[in-house]
């Protein structure tokens, strides 16, 4: 052998090895591009894509694994100017692969089902020159399309539970210096299971994470859910208020000037901000019925005003009794005066028991503020009394006067301190789930929604500087839901303009965002939410 002989064989394994290395270079590319990539249809692309390169192929096609049967997710012909992904029309329409005969027994015809039913991969120098597969489909697609489908590579995409999540199929490896259709070689076809061995775990790593994340807001959906069934009014403040507040966060990433001029939101941000805003009522789980939906001032498991209506009864019955005594004695002495002087005395009464009637009725509703001569004239009916088996009692227990004295609403203080506790146990509840880093603020954002700017909010009694603008974006959602809602069983909805001269009042003093509030009303924010979520006799202004 000749000194320029071996010195040709050493330049050929050094260019080998130096096309060996490049492949290294360019698998390493690939993977490292598929472990960042988070689009499922974009990473079967990189997938695929980068197989072509590694391998010097013409085409190929990625196909997702089903139950029973092999879908075309990603079509790409470089020759042919063809790249369809799962979202074009051409792709949703071919037929699948089936993985079963109609007998039930394996599809061992077709390539890629052979492949994948033998876990093994499938190097095919010549499609035309095999009798084992059936390629009537791709020899009626070269006849279209007027072109030769030749050198096969099958390789099957398998996880790290051995479990086969797609299959990769290669056409027609292209000889770099001539141009020829050539067989895949063993070199391209090590590189090309190696990196679908990769392919397959990253994209079963994704199929996870979306999977978790999925079950995750099934969850989520599931509490506000169970609020719901628990308290439709509630409920439904639980699908409102997360709408706001991303309608509001919005309105602040749009402000250019100002406080909020270097706010903004990524779509991390605005995905951890849902999430706060589902979560922001979730400790209401907590909270009994009769609290939450606290319709009049008497009620608790029912509403106490049928008691002291079965009361009034009661007088009226005495009165009448009274009445027919004395008419008896009347009649004894036939003495018309005295019953008619009787009757008139028995109609004023009946008439003043139906007035103080309606009166307490008027105040259970906890529509209007009690002014000292309501409550004054509350206390005048306390000072009443009627009888119960020879026991004479209180019209009005001690505990009634308290809830229909109610100077707002319907919620008695304690009442409002196991309704305000909802805020601390969500706080609790949220504190208790260790967040992945893309939601560590969804406990703050949430708990902070009954904060007030001032520092005299609840529970931590929170200062504007020491809140996050979301979490003051939530609580202007709050109030303002609480203030337009119509489901509510204790009040009607407030029309637009009263609502927002409450908000407005609010800001003045201190107790919300007042950036947050201006950018509310620069962006229509109010008048948005009002076009979907509001009753039209609501919208005046």
């Amino acid at each position: 052998m000749t000194t320029q002989n071996v010195i040709e064989i050493h330049l050929q394994k050094y260019n080998e090895m130096q096309h060996i290395i490049s492949q290294f270079e360019k698998l390493t590319d690939i993977e490292i591009a598929l472990s960042s990539e988070h689009s499922t249809t974009l990473l079967l692309e990189k997938i695929l894509l980068g197989a072509i390169s590694l391998t010097n192929a013409d085409g190929g096609t990625i196909y997702r694994v089903l139950e029973d049967s092999i879908k075309i997710e990603i079509i790409h012909s470089n020759s042919l100017g063809i790249h369809l992904n799962g979202d074009a029309e051409h792709t949703t329409s071919l037929p699948h692969v089936a993985l079963f005969d109609s007998t039930g027994s394996q599809n061992l015809k077709n390539v890629v089902s052979y492949s994948y039913h033998k876990d093994k991969t499938l190097n095919i120098t010549d499609a035309y020159d095999t009798q084992e597969f059936d390629f009537h489909g791709t020899k009626s697609f070269d006849e279209k399309n007027n072109y030769r489908s030749i050198s096969f590579l099958t390789v099957p995409l398998k996880n790290h539970a051995h479990d086969t999540v797609a299959m990769l199929q290669l056409i027609n490896a292209i000889d770099p210096k001539t141009q020829e259709i050539i067989p895949f070689d063993p070199i391209a076809q090590r590189f090309c299971e190696s990196l679908a061995c990769q392919a397959a775990t990253v994209l079963t790593k994704q199929e996870l994470i979306i999977t978790l994340e999925q079950m995750f807001e099934s969850m989520i959906s599931l509490i506000a859910h169970a609020l719901d069934e628990k308290s439709p009014y509630n409920g439904g403040h639980c699908r409102r208020v997360p709408d706001l507040t991303m309608m509001i966060a919005e309105a602040a990433h749009n402000t250019g000037d100002g406080y909020l001029k270097d706010f903004s939101l990524s779509d991390a941000d605005r995905y951890e901000l849902k999430i706060a805003g589902w979560l922001h009522d979730c400790g209401k789980i907590t909270t009994p019925e009769y609290v939450v939906d606290k319709a009049k001032k008497l009620e608790t498991i029912f509403d106490r005003i049928a008691l002291i209506e079965t009361r009034f009864e009661i007088l009226k019955r005495d009165a009448e009794i009274t009445l027919l005594k004395a008419e008896i004695d009347a009649l004894k002495q036939d003495n018309p005066i005295i019953k008619n002087t009787n009757t008139v005395i028995l109609k004023q009464q009946m008439d003043q028991i139906d007035d103080d009637l309606e009166f307490i009725k008027v105040c259970n509703t906890g529509g209007e503020f009690m002014s000292q001569d309501k409550i004054d004239r509350l206390k005048q009916l306390q000072q009443k009394t009627w009888q119960l088996h020879g026991e004479t009692l209180p019209f009005i227990s001690a505990n009634e006067f308290d809830n229909l004295s109610i100077s707002r609403g319907t919620l008695n203080d304690d009442e409002r301190k196991i309704i305000n506790n909802h805020i601390s146990v969500t706080i609790t509840m949220l504190n208790s789930i260790q967040w992945p880093k893309h939601l560590k603020n969804v406990a703050a954002y949430a708990g902070g929604h009954h904060e007030r700017m001032d520092g005299k909010g609840y529970p931590l009694g929170l200062t504007r500087e020491e809140m996050p603008i979301q979490a003051r974006a939530m609580a202007i959602a709050d109030i303002f839901e609480a203030l337009t809602a119509s489901d509510r069983p204790y009040k009607s909805g407030k029309k637009l303009s009263e609502a927002l001269f409450i908000l407005e009042k609010m800001r003045q003093e201190g107790h919300i965002d007042p950036d947050l509030y201006d950018a509310f009303i620069a962006h229509n924010v109010h008048k948005k939410y009002a076009e979907v979520f509001l009753n039209p006799e609501q919208i005046d202004i």
